[in-house]
Formats: structure tokens, sequence, C-alpha cells
């Protein structure tokens, strides 16, 4: 059993190097804050080795990662009484029987876990091993892996301050969500400004999931809203198979878009638009508050425990973006409701500035400060 998490006032620095593992593999949105949070370690001098799941966004995510890497084969989670289940389960465990070997071999002094199944193998062999823990979630609503796996976590870190009232545990923290620093950077610079008589520019992005909703229907409502006296300048990011067909109905329309498969900087555009229509995951929320972009939010209905949802309703609630489900969103809704933004900029301006209050600079910093605290960083003053 794990002991109780230190008390760490009037204290100080020890000045040791730690040995830190990142289970954060699965899906981008566990990747990339793991990914800026082992950034931040590295900076600071720390040996930090990433543990992955071997899917196949991991390999072009991790291209510049300097340190080490161990791949643990994993498989996410299903319930019911199935087959796959079983199976699931069953991979899971030699998940954790695979991550004994190396974790003794290099002993962490602490493990970080940004939940999704790929946690599972390298938290349980800590815990096996007597290792400290610390969880990191990104929605407002935790996910399966941190629900499990927080009960015996020396911190349980969020993005959400209203994640606490979800989760069970002693020791709960809010650090915000790790960006990337090159997003951190372009963030400091001045937005461009939008004058009486501009156009109004609208990012429009799907995630790396449910983009073909927003694909078929805002391209249309985009081009009704011009028909109704709207001047509208877009950036779409459609993703490589729905491309031609998005720009097409731009351009038939006479709307200035560029469409994007894929957008390496996203800083660039994020400083350039005045609002976004996208989904609600929690590294789009982040990087909308750091912005401060308004958005309107269409969170995507299939996540686990409908999370975007949540997400979405925390922003709405500062004021800061407008929600709608999927399933209310037509191309006539959606054209009144860029009419109604155009006619009244100055709201853009208050959602801009709730927004700007939601932000959580250096994320990655006091993710990692939590690291060190529990890695033995600190020792009690004499």
């Amino acid at each position: 059993m794990l002991k109780p998490a230190p008390s760490f006032m009037g204290q100080e620095l020890m000045g040791k190097k730690l040995k830190i593992a990142i289970a954060c593999g699965g899906t981008g949105g566990h990747i990339f804050p793991g990914l800026a949070t082992g950034r931040e370690l590295l900076d600071r001098g720390h040996d930090v080795t990433l543990w992955l799941a071997g899917k196949d966004i991991e390999s072009d995510a991790v291209k510049e990662w300097t340190g080490r890497i161990i791949t643990i084969p994993s498989e996410g989670f299903q319930f019911g009484v199935s087959w796959r289940s079983v199976m699931t389960l069953f991979k899971l465990f030699k998940a954790y029987r695979l991550a004994i070997k190396p974790m003794r071999k290099d002993r962490p002094d602490v493990v970080l876990a940004m939940g999704s199944y790929a946690s599972f193998g390298p938290v349980k062999a800590a815990r096996k091993l007597g290792i400290p823990y610390v969880l990191h979630e990104a929605n407002l609503l935790p996910g399966r892996a941190v629900s499990l796996l927080a009960r015996k976590a020396e911190i349980v870190a969020v993005s959400f301050e209203k994640s606490r009232f979800y989760l069970k545990h002693r020791n709960i923290e809010t650090t915000g969500m790790p960006l990337r620093q090159e997003l951190q950077r372009a963030s400091l610079q001045p937005r461009r400004e939008r004058r009486e008589g501009d156009p109004l520019r609208v990012l429009v992005m799907g995630g790396s999931r449910g983009a073909q909703m927003l694909n078929e229907i805002v391209p249309t409502a985009i081009a009704k809203a011009v028909e109704k006296g709207v001047v509208i300048e877009v950036e779409h990011i459609a993703g490589l198979q729905n491309s031609d067909a998005v720009e097409a109905i731009y351009r038939q329309a006479g709307i200035p878009a560029n469409v994007h498969h894929f957008v390496q900087h996203m800083g660039d555009l994020y400083l350039n638009v005045d609002l976004s229509v996208c989904r609600s995951g929690a590294a789009t929320c982040a990087e909308l508050a750091t912005f401060s972009l308004p958005a309107l939010l269409v969170p995507y209905p299939f996540a686990v425990r409908n999370h975007q949802m949540g997400n979405a309703r925390v922003l709405q609630d500062f004021c800061a973006a407008d929600v709608i489900a999927q399933e209310d969103l037509t191309t006539t809704w959606l054209r009144d409701y860029l009419v109604r933004i155009y006619e009244k900029p100055e709201r853009l301006g208050h959602m801009a500035a709730a927004m700007k209050k939601r932000a959580q600079p250096n994320a990655a910093g006091r993710l990692a400060d939590l690291l060190e605290k529990v890695g033995g960083m600190l020792k009690p003053e004499t």
C-alpha cells in the first residue's frame, strides 16, 4: 500500500534529478499534454521516459521527443458481457505484466498517468512496486481509467476545477491542461483586431473524430448567412477525405476560404479569427481559452460519458462560449446564429474577455511541480 501523500508546507528543494515515467499513450488528447509536461521536466534536468500504447498516432506525435520511450500494447476499456470485453480484460492484465519488468529494471521515482487505457498497465505496475503515481484528468467528467485508478494515487490533477465534484480523493489539484510550448508562446502575440466593417472571420474544425457532420452543415450554413448579407472569411480544417467537397461549397458561394487537410501551427489561425465553430475536447477548450477565442461549441455526442458536453457547459457557464447539441444543429439555425453574431459584434468582445479568464497558463509547469514534490525533490526544513 502506498503511503499517504506527504505534506509539502515548509519544505525546501533538494536539487535531486528525478526519474519520471509518463504514461500518455492512446490518443492525441493524452499524448500531447503528456509530451508538454515531459518537455517541461526535461528542461528542468530530469530523466523522463514516455510510456506509450503502440498506436499509429503516437509515432508522428513523438518524432521530436529526445527522451526514452517504452511501448506497452494496450486496448481501451469495454463494458458489458461479451467476448471483446473478456479479451480487453486479458490485454489490460497483459499490459500490466509487460510493464513490471522494465519498470523494475529502471525504477522511476514517480509515475504520471494522463488517463486512458494506456495508463492502466504502467500504473498497476507502479502500485505493485510501491512507486507513487499522479493522475491527470483532462475533461470535466473523469474517464474510466482515472476513476478506476484514483483511489491510491498520491495526487489527482485536473484541468477543470469542478472535476473535484466527480472524484473521491483526498488530494485534488487544479493544474489546467498542459499545452505545447509553441502554442503557449504564440498566445503571447497580439490578436488581430476586428474593426467596424471587417468580415467575420470564422475558424471551423471538427477534431480528430466527428468532423464529417461539421463539414456537411457548416459550409452550407455559412453560404446561407452570406445570402443574408453577412460578410465572412473562413479557415476550415476539414481533414483529408472531405476537403475537396468543402472547398467546392465555399468556392461556389464566392466565400474567401482556406480549406486545410491539417494545420501544424494552430497559433497562427487562433490569432487571426474572430469565432471558432468546433468540438469541445479538453485540449480544444484549453487552447480556445489560452487564445481568448470565442466559440460555438458542438460537442461530439459519442464521446465516453458525453464528456465533451460537460466541458462545453463549463465555458458556457462563464459566458465564454455558446453551445448547441449536434442533434439540434441545422443549417438554418447556424445561419441565424451567424447573422446575430455579425450584427452584434460587441458580443464577441464580451465572450473573448470571459474566455481569457478561463486561461490556465503554465499548466505543464504546475503539473511538473507536483511530480517534483511527490518524487521526493523536497525535504522538510530543519
